[in-house]
């Protein structure tokens, strides 16, 4: 950007990032000179469903059929269930077009063969191969010019696509703040020019994150006014010395806890901008996870989010942490956010309108769960179904007193991680144990915000789509978090990471608990003599107390002896 007296400019000549975060208006409050709107609602669209007994009322089904779909992040944890529910409740869908970045030397091709043969897609393999063949990859990458897409594939595109999904983004909470950028705002920025130029395009679906708005305790389906100006944060990070970025970045976030739900709320503002008459649809998931219902109960490939942490709890790595257990734990089945997604885009064709609909997909509304539930819930269930090679029996402990969660973490987590990799040392063999403690540490600090704050995230439009749904259709795209049982879901959640993540197979269970029953006494032992050896070093270091126990022993002795029995 060649401008005389331009931000780089001014950088060079005053040597620090907070002079040239004060020229493009980066300063406290919304950018200066942006096109800012105010908190509210803006052009948003509210509704109810009152259409569905229409003589031209079309199922989700129905609509579909025909249609070719294009997909960003379709290689991602909730693209892989988009593409799979495409494929098994829409059977008469024409082609859905994934955008796949080469990877590791590997072919898009290749890629994709890799995705079809995963577990999820077994029961397509087994009862409708020859839906697979409708998946067709478009060679790709989201934080490239154009999407990174040839001439060939885009024309390919707007001359087909009707339907487009953007689900890609970086779901890093600690991502650097010139990718975040560059993938969460660059990258929608580019999708909706390809848009603009698709002939037919009827929907074009953003996912978003329902606390993209986290600064606010209530959050309505609305956009509300952004930070800063998107424009000026793209062109700071175009110039900026990415070291200074990172100076930067923790004044430019401000109350939210990471770049990702920062760059979240720029990107659904620039989508506002940037759309003009585009037909789109905003879906806000809270935290996603395991499946529900489909393809199976439990199904998850990652270990983001609670997962890896009930999975440490599991394996006996991890028993503290800070998190309010009265608070509602907004949770969400990924099948729920995909049968909701595909439910919007239907809704978004057939319901012309100059608003943009946003859904907030969440469950603390309708059905919420605590924190201690939840807790409580995974902890009766990792041991009812104990992993494999458990080093210790599951507990844990919900707390808001930092220093004492600091203090037992010390004592549980990295004592015993110091002791072990010593004595793997001494073997010869690799220490891991610290280092698995310092992940663990990373990942418990990335959830810690969310586990110790509360929202309310209003539903309403979610409410009214799922009115405007016909019987069969909320049958065949289950959306209502109502019909959870967070039990029974609890239980498939940790049946389903054990399975997919950690590779056990059922027959295990019956050794594994076994083998939980002696961690289990050891367990109770350690805390015994725990107890013991605390009581004789008070005993050793202080007289007093040494001297009240033993008067306390001659009372208790004095009254054995009136017993007329004894």
């Amino acid at each position: 950007m060649e401008v005389s007296n331009s931000p780089r400019d001014m950088l060079l000549l005053n040597g620090h990032a907070e002079g040239a975060a004060h020229h493009l208006g980066l300063t406290n409050g919304v950018a200066s000179g942006s096109n800012s709107l105010p908190a509210g609602n803006v052009k948003t669209d509210h509704y109810n469903g009152d259409d569905i007994s229409s003589s031209s009322f079309m199922s989700i089904p129905q609509f579909y059929a025909g249609r070719s779909v294009f997909i960003t992040g379709g290689t991602g944890f909730m693209g892989k269930v988009l593409v799979e529910k495409l494929l098994r409740s829409c059977p008469d869908i024409k082609n859905i077009y994934l955008l796949i970045r080469p990877k590791r030397g590997q072919e898009v091709s290749a890629r994709l063969n890799e995705l079809l043969n995963a577990p999820l897609f077994e029961t397509l393999r087994r009862e409708k191969p020859k839906e697979l063949s409708k998946v067709i990859p478009i060679s790709g990458d989201i934080t490239s010019e154009e999407l990174g897409i040839c001439e060939n594939d885009q024309a390919l595109l707007c001359r087909t696509v009707s339907i487009v999904f953007h689900s890609a983004a970086t779901v890093k909470f600690d991502e650097k703040l010139k990718l975040s950028v560059t993938i969460n705002m660059l990258g929608t920025k580019r999708l909706v020019e390809l848009c603009h130029r698709m002939m037919s395009l009827d929907a074009l679906i953003h996912v978003s994150t329902a606390y993209c708005n986290c600064d606010r305790s209530e959050v309505s389906e609305v956009i509300y006014a952004p930070p800063y100006n998107p424009d000026d944060i793209i062109s700071l990070i175009n110039w900026l010395p990415e070291d200074m970025l990172d100076q930067l970045t923790p004044s430019l976030i401000g109350k939210r806890p990471n770049t990702y739900t920062f760059t979240k709320a720029l990107a659904e503002h620039m989508l506002l901008k940037e759309a003009g008459n585009l037909p789109v649809a905003i879906v806000r998931p809270s935290i996603v996870i395991a499946s529900l219902n489909e393809p199976f109960a439990g199904w998850v490939d990652n270990f983001n989010g609670p997962t890896g942490l009930v999975a440490a709890v599991g394996k006996g790595l991890f028993r503290t942490i800070m998190c309010e257990k009265n608070y509602v734990a907004d949770m969400v089945p990924v099948d729920i956010v995909i049968n909701l997604m595909i439910a919007a885009a239907w809704r978004t064709a057939t319901r012309k309108t100059d608003n943009l609909a946003i859904y907030n997909c969440c469950t603390g509304q309708r059905h919420p769960i605590q924190w201690g539930e939840f807790v409580s819930y995974a902890m009766k269930h990792v041991r009812k179904h104990p992993l494999e090679g458990c080093l210790w029996y599951p507990t844990g402990v919900l707390r808001m007193n930092r220093p004492l969660n600091a203090a037992h973490g010390f004592l549980v987590h990295y004592l015993p991680a110091y002791i072990l990799d010593i004595v793997a040392r001494l073997m010869g063999k690799k220490p891991f144990m610290v280092n698995i403690q310092n992940k663990i540490a990373k990942a418990v600090g990335c959830l810690e915000y969310f586990a110790t704050h509360q929202w309310r995230f209003r539903d309403d439009n979610v409410h009214a789509l799922l009115n405007a749904l016909s019987q069969k259709d909320r049958e065949t795209f289950v959306f209502d978090v109502r019909t959870i049982n967070w039990e029974n879901y609890v239980e498939r959640y940790v049946l389903g990471f054990r399975e997919f993540l950690f590779k056990q197979r059922p027959e295990s269970l019956p050794a594994c608990r076994k083998r939980l029953m002696r961690l289990y006494y050891l367990h109770q032992l350690t805390k015994v003599v725990a107890v013991m050896c605390t009581w004789r070093f008070l005993m050793a270091h202080s007289k007093r107390l040494n001297a009240l126990w033993t008067a306390f022993l001659q009372n208790v002795f004095k009254l054995i002896r009136l017993i007329p029995f004894l």
